[in-house]
């Protein structure tokens, strides 16, 4: 066999890239998305691959149920395959992947039906999202300060992220005419308008205000920062810029929020998930309404929003309890 003949694509792997071009060019899915989808996928073609199934009309139910009960329980691995035990949300996800997978195949009419339509993702428990306190918040921002390119990009970073509760990855994303627009201008003409476009999953839109302590961190970077980063001769709109002209990766935004907190001294575990969940905690503690929080995180349902609702209530119990005189 010709090295070109083994690298030849099988014919489930065909089937997989035509699913993941679809939901990447007509159902607008992100890279980042797109990437999770694949490495599921990919595990779900090594359990079919185990089971002797090597085309889509092959699979059946039962292939089905078996990855499904191999992904949740590790102690039961389907024989020839490696254990695959997983958190109870990575397997929801896999399945997820695999069920519209299915269902592509099915609407396209490469199978006669849907064989993964009746399975059920586990049931998850109830997390709440962690939030640190507003004190806590304001020492990792000061822990920004510096007037040196990066630690001025660092600092509108942050600040951007909990003055609109942006996903790390719509942050990192922002082009420069995302929060440019009609505002007061800055030294340098540059002028930074009240609100930021943020696009998150599906490329959804929406408009977030920015804030006056945000706004000013973001004219700081974008007057006195981002010409120095930005590459000679090779423009970019990107917002974020690393220290070698590139757009800002998540993965560096994380190491921005770690570098910080240790400055701030900071004990707890911070992502920049941290923020958005702050951002949305401060909010209802507030008295924001949870609708507004929600149009404000870009939650598709109120249902995800109101979990914060759950993280106040336990704040207010707490605060009830150490005050009242009669609590104990």
């Amino acid at each position: 066999m010709s090295a070109l003949e083994r690298a030849a694509p099988t014919a489930l792997e065909r089937e997989v890239e035509r699913y993941l071009r679809h939901i990447a060019l007509e159902r607008g899915r992100s890279v980042n998305t797109v990437a999770a989808y694949r490495r599921d996928l990919a595990r779900y073609r090594e359990h079919l691959a185990a089971r002797g199934v090597d085309e889509v009309r092959a699979i059946g139910e039962a292939d089905v149920a078996a990855f499904v009960a191999a992904v949740r329980d590790p102690g039961q691995p389907v024989e020839g395959e490696r254990p695959a035990g997983v958190s109870a949300s990575s397997a929801a996800r896999m399945l997820s992947s695999v069920r519209g997978w299915h269902r592509f195949l099915a609407e396209e009419g490469l199978v006669d039906r849907d064989v993964a339509a009746e399975q059920r993702p586990p049931k998850q428990p109830k997390r709440l999202p962690k939030a640190i306190t507003i004190d806590e918040v304001e020492r990792l921002l000061e822990a920004c300060g510096g007037d040196d390119p990066l630690a001025l990009r660092d600092r509108a970073l942050l600040e951007l992220l909990y003055a609109t509760g942006a996903r790390v990855s719509e942050a990192v994303d922002l082009d420069v005419d995302d929060v440019m627009g009609d505002g007061s201008a800055a030294a340098g003409g540059i002028a930074v308008g009240d609100a930021v476009r943020l696009f998150g999953k599906g490329r959804k839109q929406r408009i977030v205000p920015l804030g006056r302590y945000a706004r000013e961190a973001l004219e700081a970077y974008l007057v006195r920062a981002r010409p120095l980063l930005a590459p000679r001769g090779a423009a970019t709109p990107a917002l974020f810029l690393g220290a070698r002209g590139a757009r800002v990766s998540r993965q560096s935004a994380w190491l921005i929020i770690r570098d910080a907190a240790a400055r701030a001294s900071l004990t707890a575990e911070l992502s920049p998930h941290t923020l958005r969940h702050s951002f949305a905690t401060h909010l209802l503690e507030g008295g924001a309404d949870v609708r507004v929080v929600q149009e404000l995180l870009g939650h598709a349902s109120v249902a995800t929003t109101q979990l914060y609702t759950l993280v106040t209530a336990d704040a207010v119990r707490e605060a009830w309890a150490t005050a009242h005189p009669r609590a104990l």
